[in-house]
């Protein structure tokens, strides 16, 4: 068996401390030790291993690519040591320490920020650290613990678990239908005002499916954002059709400010809501427990429900 000695501690602090801060100043506060003490122990490591680890250059230090993996599993295995130190001294039910999280800005804060409290309470000790977001963040690279994502997933790097199923709808007020007419066949998206959102990947194109055939619709519009309260308070009051998920348009699908355009027809390839986390074969405490707890979560969470989680009103920011 091969045993860590106190000069192989010192060399992965070393690593890690420079792998969050890309600074050997930087490092050295970080771990209370002379920036030349830690460009020594990383040359040691470098030595030990036969491999380049750290790229220097006059203003910064940047991780290799095998730096980098090197410290990704260094994490892990801290991360590994400082949980069985807690299962020792804990109690069962006693979590501490820090949950990074990345949310989708909108869903996060309208249906996930008003419960989080509850899983705080729960766990008095343990520090979250949210990241509110609508662009995918690199999990591993921003040491995310998990995250929650909507669409349809692409990163093999990531392990998921689907919380929920996800359709994006069709919808307008009915002051705009009234003016403008209730189109019957996706063809007739080309009469109306669509509110456009140029974030997502088919922009101008609506790519509809009735569950038969699929159906491609250049839109037009007088409106083009990016985010999703200024998109429904447009389309609450009259602007145009809105084309979105169901967990944004659900409350006001439901109390009729505003109505189902093509009822039939839902966007093609929407995929679901997704708990993920970085591909690692063990998993702290902390995000374990986040897991069961946003799974159940989710569980209660009807989108046609009249209310949703929080009691404000989404069209507030």
């Amino acid at each position: 068996m091969i045993k860590l000695d106190s000069q192989h501690i010192d060399e992965i602090a070393a690593l890690l401390a420079v792998a969050s801060t890309n600074s050997f100043v930087a490092a050295g506060k970080a771990i209370e030790r002379h920036p030349t003490i830690i460009s020594k122990r990383i040359a040691s490591l470098e030595v030990r291993l036969g491999i380049r680890l750290v790229e220097r250059t006059t203003r910064q230090v940047q991780l290799t690519d095998a730096g980098k993996r090197l410290a990704d599993k260094l994490r892990i295995a801290t991360d590994l040591i400082y949980e069985a130190q807690q299962e020792a001294t804990d109690a069962a039910a006693e979590l501490r320490g820090c949950l990074k999280l990345a949310l989708p800005a909108t869903m996060g804060r309208l249906w996930l920020a008003p419960k989080l409290p509850d899983f705080m309470a729960m766990y008095p000790k343990l520090e979250l650290d949210i990241h509110y977001s609508d662009e995918f963040v690199d999990l591993v690279e921003g040491g995310f613990d998990a995250a929650i994502r909507i669409g349809n997933l692409a990163d093999n790097r990531l392990v998921a678990r689907k919380l929920a199923a996800h359709q994006r709808v069709l919808a307008a007020s009915p002051v705009y239908v009234a003016r403008h007419g209730m189109p019957l066949e996706p063809a007739h998206l080309l009469a109306h005002n669509c509110i456009g959102n140029p974030s997502l990947n088919s922009y101008p194109i609506w790519r509809l499916s009735d569950g038969k055939c699929v159906e491609m619709v250049r839109t037009n519009g007088t409106l083009h954002t990016n985010d999703s309260i200024a998109m429904l308070d447009a389309a609450r009051a009259g602007i145009g059709i809105l084309g979105a998920g169901e967990w944004l348009l659900a409350r006001d699908i439901a109390a009729g400010t505003l109505i189902r355009i093509l009822p039939q027809w839902t966007f093609d390839g929407d995929g679901g809501v997704y708990l993920v986390r970085p591909s690692r074969r063990y998993v702290s405490a902390r995000t374990d427990k986040f897991i069961s707890w946003v799974t159940d979560l989710f569980h209660s969470i009807p989108w046609g429900q009249s209310e949703p989680l929080s009691c404000s009103d989404p069209g507030q920011p």
